[in-house]
């Protein structure tokens, strides 16, 4: 079996693979072109048996917010091999290849949409939160309460800039959720008006954009339409409110808005509905690459001027990435790691566990009943201080 990264010429072959995995193009799309050269920002690693590609997969080099840093991020797409060779652990080792290559250029994190869990929590990924689709009857959103102080309009290419600008506020608030810049989000202002029927904006009364809807109208009227939102997002409660008015106001022609979200989104808050129907859910996973640069990166802080230092180890990282003991040193300033040599009985993390302690999404209790921390407890608070405390949300499938 040969593993090497694909070129432009394997590029046929990878899509073969990729529909046999995950099907057939959608009738209503067309195939785009095949590209004539490689797309900057993502890298596509695959195995050869007999000169025959029958796995791959994909890295795009992303951005995340994390405690309001830009963190850069391995994320993981494109996983197919062929039917035949299914179980035959040869993700294993193009994950390795793939995400030692990643570690290498300086992303210290690495994510993925899994459609088996299973299979990458072996590899050390564990479920942090996860990108959802809800539907809320559009006939209930004229009951939101009037906004005070802001109004809505159509956006026109020139206010992109100032709609990045909201996303980029709503984002440094979250965990997780990418930064929407680099080779990925390349397309033109021009482009990204043209996917959709509309970018409605909320604008307060000074002329500043304080949120947006991004939607398509879709086909059909009546009570099985569907207004599809892509986007909601705003950065005071008067402005959820005015763009849920403007979806509300489909009502005589569709009967769902359909919104893409993860979490516990705010926009919830301001409904006057119960009603947060979950259609749709694709988990996210994430493991750490390298845990000094992920530490310095996102850098988590202790309040109340305090400071400690905690040692603890990682085990049982079958990529040969983690495996080791680590010295942190936690306080009001930037947060340092670094590899040391550690006793018998400080705590001890599995892959999985270190996944969910850095994305703050368990707490060190549960991680202890989940068996993926052991070991001396007097650091757990400390860890979790540092570490928790913050929402967890994504925007982007990938």
């Amino acid at each position: 079996m040969q593993v090497r990264k694909l070129d432009v010429a394997d590029l046929p072959h990878s899509r073969e693979l990729g529909i046999e995995a995950f099907g057939t193009w959608p009738a209503d799309e067309t195939m785009p072109p095949l590209p004539t050269e490689l797309p900057p920002g993502r890298h596509s690693w695959g195995a050869f048996e007999d000169g025959r590609l029958v796995a791959r997969v994909v890295a795009h080099e992303y951005h995340s917010w994390w405690r309001g840093t830009q963190v850069p991020t391995c994320g993981v797409a494109g996983v197919a091999v062929a039917a035949e060779h299914r179980g035959g652990g040869l993700l294993t080792g193009l994950l390795q290849v793939l995400l030692r290559e990643a570690r290498e250029r300086g992303e210290v994190l690495s994510t993925l949409y899994p459609t088996a869990n299973g299979i990458y929590r072996g590899l050390g990924y564990e479920l942090i939160t996860s990108y959802d689709t809800v539907e809320v009857p559009t006939a209930e959103l004229g009951r939101v309460t009037a906004p005070v102080g802001v109004r809505t309009r159509r956006a026109t290419v020139t206010d992109l800039p100032a709609v990045r600008q909201v996303y980029d506020a709503w984002a440094v608030a979250q965990d997780g959720p990418l930064t929407r810049t680099g080779p990925r989000f390349a397309a033109t202002d021009e482009e990204v008006l043209a996917e959709v029927t509309g970018i409605t904006l909320a604008v307060d009364t000074a002329g500043v954009v304080t949120g947006f809807l991004r939607w398509d109208r879709g086909s059909g009227y009546g009570a099985d339409a569907v207004l599809r939102v892509h986007d909601l997002i705003a950065t005071d409660a008067d402005s959820y409110r005015a763009l849920w008015r403007t979806a509300g106001s489909f009502a005589s022609v569709t009967g769902k808005v359909r919104l893409s979200t993860s979490g516990d989104d705010p926009a919830r808050l301001v409904l006057p509905t119960m009603t947060w129907a979950v259609v749709g859910r694709h988990p996210y996973m994430l493991r750490v690459l390298d845990l000094p640069g992920a530490v310095a990166a996102i850098s988590p802080r202790l309040a109340g001027g305090g400071q400690s230092v905690v040692d603890l180890a990682v085990v049982g990282d079958r990529l040969g990435i983690l495996d080791g003991g680590y010295r942190i040193t936690l306080g009001p300033g930037p947060a340092h790691a670094e590899p040391a040599s550690v006793g018998p009985d400080v705590p001890t993390l599995t892959p999985q566990g270190l996944a969910l302690l850095v994305a703050g999404a368990q707490s060190c209790g549960n991680l202890r009943l989940l068996s993926h921390l052991r070991g001396a407890i007097e650091h757990d608070d400390v860890l979790d201080a540092a570490f928790g405390g913050r929402q967890l949300h994504v925007r982007d499938y990938f």
